[in-house]
C-alpha cells in the first residue's frame, strides 16, 4: 500500500481577524493574490508531498543514471532498501564507488553495483549496453535521471550540443540498447526525469545542435521537453510488449546540477534553500512511478500525482518527428 499527503502551506485567515476597518474589496484582492501565489509556488515545486510504500522490490534489477550524487543516488538507496539490485550507471566511477559505500552503509544487506556510463559517449553507452547484456538475466527499471543542466556551450564526443545530447540523445539512445532486455523481463518500466521547465521548451529542429546561435537556458528547456516528447511516444510503441514509460517532474531541488547556473540564481537558491526541495524529496515522483502499481504509460508525474501534459509536450507530430530525427542523428533503426 502507498499513500501521500499534502502538506498545507497557505490558509485563508478568518474574516474576524481582517478587522473591520478594512474594506471588502481590499480583503478580497488579499485572498486572490494569496490565492494566486499559493498557485505558483506549487506550479514550481516549492511545495513537497511527502509519500512512502511499502512494496518491496526483492528480485528485481533497477539501473539508475547519474546515481552517484542527487536526486539518482536518493533513488538508488530507496530501491536497494526495498531489496532490488541496483546498478549505479555514472560516468564518475570513484564518486560512484563512494555513493555505493554510502548507500552500503545506511541499507543492510544492500545490492549495488557501479557500472561506468559516459552519456556524451555513444561507444561509452555501447560497452555499458553490453556488460549490461553479459551480467545481468533482467532488468526492470530503467531511471534515466541523470542530467546536465545551463552549462557553456560544449559537444559530446559524437558532436552533439552536450545538454541535448546527453539529456535527450544519450538515454533515448541507452533505452534503445536495453529495450531487449526490459521485454524479456516484462512487466518493467522506464521513467524519465524531466523538469518543471520544460513547458518553456521548444524543438528546434532547424538548430537541434545549437550550432548557430546558443543560450544555456534555450538548450536546456529543449532537452527537458524531448523527454516527455520521448515518453509518450516510446509509451505508444512497447505498451503491447508490456514495457510501461513514464515522464516526472522532480520539483525545484537543491542539487549539484544548480553549478552552473549563474551567481545571482545561485545565491537565490542558497537563500531560499529552506523553500527548495531536498534531493530525498526530489526522487519521490520517481519512486512513485517506480513502485505504485496499475499506472497509466505515458503519463507525466508531479508532487506523486498525474499531471496534465503542457501544450508542447502533448504535440504527437513533434513527438513523432523528434523520434525519426533521434533515431537518424544515432544511425539507428527503431520502429
Amino acid at each position: 500500500m502507498s499513500h501521500y499527503q499534502t502538506i498545507s502551506i497557505v490558509e485563508e485567515p478568518p474574516k474576524e481577524w481582517l478587522g473591520a476597518t478594512r474594506s471588502q474589496t481590499q480583503a478580497k484582492d488579499d485572498d486572490n493574490t494569496a490565492r494566486e501565489s499559493t498557485n505558483v509556488a506549487t506550479k514550481i515545486g516549492l511545495f513537497t508531498k511527502s509519500w512512502s510504500s511499502d512494496i518491496q522490490l526483492d528480485g528485481k534489477t533497477a539501473i539508475v543514471t547519474g546515481a552517484n550524487s542527487g536526486i539518482g543516488k536518493e533513488t538508488a538507496k530507496d530501491l536497494a532498501k526495498r531489496g532490488a539490485r541496483v546498478i549505479l550507471a555514472c560516468r564518475d566511477v570513484e564518486k560512484a564507488e563512494q555513493a555505493a559505500s554510502d548507500i552500503s552503509r545506511d541499507v543492510e544487506n544492500a545490492i549495488v553495483v557501479v557500472r561506468k556510463l559516459d552519456l556524451a559517449d555513444t561507444k561509452s553507452i555501447c560497452d555499458f549496453a553490453e556488460l549490461i547484456y553479459n551480467t545481468e538475466k533482467s532488468l526492470h527499471l530503467l531511471i534515466n535521471n541523470a542530467g546536465v543542466a545551463i552549462c557553456p556551450y560544449s559537444t559530446t564526443a559524437d558532436g552533439f550540443e552536450t545538454q541535448f545530447g546527453v539529456n535527450h540523445l544519450g538515454h533515448f539512445f541507452l533505452t534503445f540498447l536495453l529495450m531487449d532486455l526490459l521485454k524479456h523481463s516484462a512487466p518493467s518500466r522506464v521513467i524519465n526525469v524531466s523538469s518543471l521547465v520544460h513547458p518553456m521548451g521548444k524543438i528546434h529542429f532547424e538548430d537541434l545542435n545549437s550550432e548557430k546561435s546558443y543560450h544555456p537556458v534555450k538548450a536546456y528547456v529543449q532537452s527537458k521537453l524531448a523527454n516527455i516528447l520521448f515518453t509518450r511516444e516510446l509509451a505508444s510503441r512497447v505498451e503491447e510488449m508490456g514495457v510501461s514509460v513514464y515522464a516526472v517532474d522532480p520539483g525545484l531541488v537543491k542539487t549539484e546540477i544548480i553549478r552552473h547556473l549563474k551567481k545571482p540564481l545561485q545565491f537565490f537558491v542558497k537563500t531560499f534553500g529552506f523553500l527548495i526541495k531536498t534531493s530525498a524529496e526530489g526522487a519521490y515522483t520517481t519512486l512513485y512511478c517506480a513502485v505504485t502499481p496499475d499506472l497509466p504509460t505515458g503519463t507525466y508525474y508531479s508532487n506523486c500525482a498525474m499531471a496534465p501534459y503542457s501544450r508542447a509536450a502533448n504535440d504527437d507530430k513533434t513527438a513523432s518527428r523528434l523520434w525519426a530525427v533521434s533515431c537518424h542523428l544515432l544511425g539507428i533503426r527503431w520502429k
